[in-house]
Parts: structure tokens; sequence; C-alpha cells
């Protein structure tokens, strides 16, 4: 079996913020920085959507309204994490697979924060090659380099530097669905027992929709019949969560959620698409902080 690839989701994720950038919320969605973080050929469809310039093609269309609705969702989550990581202001901010995330680069509220960007190597690596040693606005970013499949968060985290006694704020964005609900779990047992009391865990996770998934097989399907990129071809959505059942995974963690709201809610009032509630409707954002005493290391 060969060397693991970088997320091809991550690219769309970044190329949907590129799309969104100036166009929707203006004043409270921005992402300068997701345009220089994409390759020339991943910037063709991006400038194809902001000009509006419709294939004729099926699939070529379905390609170009993946890349379109991406970005429209892309606002509301992005918009509910930035205003929650502003509340907290913790010294510490740690992103779980960091993917092309650029809140280090474009977000001048952590010029005083250390961010730790965790992702698997072979995305961390790609990431560096599209930075470009451009430089971070937060006060300093560690990449932490480790499958989290496969290895334990804790060690890898403390080696960079990270301090479980001081608040942190948890970035946890567009990841659960590619986890097992086992490996969600674990992720969750973790992340509170490095949590010292106060930190604050930001998760954005999918819910259960009989529309959503059939839309997803048809794209699929469309995409293979044409030989086109599907770019979650090779990471297949794996545990989708009732809001009750999240808000009772963390509780045993000592983890307390205080606003959960899907993607629809969020929008309210950000002049957004409505062509296609159930992309917004599907998806949700919980907001959780730590009890208690500070867990033993």
């Amino acid at each position: 079996m060969g060397e693991r690839a970088a997320s091809s989701t991550a690219i769309l994720v970044c190329q949907g913020r590129a799309t969104a950038d100036g166009r929707y919320a203006v004043g409270r969605f921005t992402d300068h920085v997701a345009r220089h973080l994409l390759d020339p050929d991943e910037l063709t469809i991006v400038d194809d959507v902001r000009d509006g310039r419709v294939p004729a093609s099926r699939s070529q269309r379905l390609s170009y309204e993946l890349v379109r609705w991406t970005g429209v969702g892309m606002v509301p989550r992005t918009i509910a994490i930035d205003d929650a990581v502003r509340a907290h202001a913790a010294p510490q901010v740690v992103i779980l697979g960091a993917g092309l995330d650029a809140r280090a680069w474009r977000m001048p509220e952590l010029d005083s924060a250390t961010v730790f960007e965790v992702d698997h190597p072979a995305s961390s690596r790609d990431k560096q090659r599209r930075l470009a040693g451009r430089e971070p606005l937060a006060a300093h970013v560690v990449t932490v380099a480790v499958d989290l499949v496969t290895d334990p968060l804790g060690p890898a985290l403390e080696a960079a530097t990270f301090d479980p006694d001081v608040e942190t704020t948890w970035i946890w964005e567009g990841v659960v669905p590619y986890l097992t609900a086992a490996q969600v779990g674990e992720t969750v047992a973790q992340v509170a027992g490095l949590s010292a009391p106060g930190s604050q865990l930001l998760v954005a996770y999918q819910t259960r929709s009989w529309r959503s998934a059939s839309g997803r097989w048809v794209m699929r399907v469309v995409l293979a019949a044409a030989r086109q990129h599907n770019p979650m071809a090779r990471e297949p959505w794996r545990s989708l969560w009732r809001p009750e059942a999240m808000r009772a995974l963390l509780a045993d963690h000592g983890l307390a959620v205080h606003s959960d709201h899907d993607l629809l809610e969020l929008s309210t009032g950000l002049d957004l698409p409505t062509a296609n509630p159930e992309s917004l409707r599907t998806g949700r954002v919980a907001v959780a902080t730590k009890q208690g005493e500070t867990q033993s290391k």
C-alpha cells in the first residue's frame, strides 16, 4: 500500500472559502488567504464560480455546484467558529485536522496565541508547500504531524510544547464525519484529558439526511461515469450524529455544550443563497466548555 496522500477534501473546503470571500456576508465572513493556498489548476473552478461561468456538461456542472455550495456552507460555519474563537481568547488554540485552515494567517485576534495545527503528515507537508513561507498573524504556529487514527494525540502535542494546564480553544472542523463513531469517541476522550478547566471545544459535525446521502451517491456515480475527479472518493463519511448523541458524548467527558445550531440557523441574516437549504440544515456547530478540575496527565 502506498503512502497516504494529502487530503483532497481540504482542497475542496479551501476552494469553497475562496469562492465565498468578498461575495457573501461581507463584513462577517472573510478568508483572503484561501486563494493563495490553491494551486493554479485548483483555482480554475474557483474563478468560474466567482464569475458565474456555468459549465455545459452535466459532470462539470456537478463539480461546479459542489464547489459553489461548499462555499455557501463555509460561510455560517466559519463565522460561528471564528466568533467563538474571538469570544474565548485562549492563549493556546489547537486545530484538529487543520487541512488548509488559514485562521493563524488571517485572524489578528490570534496575535498573542500559540496555534497548534494537528494533521496527518502528508497533509501537513502539503500545507507547508502551499504556504511558501507566508508569515502568520498568530504569535506562534506549531505544526504537529500525527495520524490521529493510529497515534495518540497527547504525546505529539506535549512534544510540541503544548501545556495541558493552560486554557485552550480546540477547533474540530470538518473532520468528524470522516471518522468512525469509535474514533470520534476516542478523540473526544483525548481532548478532554488534555483540557484545563474552562477550555473550549468547537466541533462541526453532520446529522443524518436521506436527501444529503442520496445526493452524495448521485454525485459519485455521475463523476465516476464521466471520469471526473471526486474530491470525496477517498474520504467517505463514516459517522453522522444526532445533536443529543453528540451532547451526551461530550458530557460523558466533562464537556458541557452551551450552544449547538445547524448551519441554516447560523445563516440567518447573512443573505446567503437558499436554493439548497438541506445542505445547510444537516451541518451543525457545537460549542462546549471543559468543566471540573484539571485532568491528570
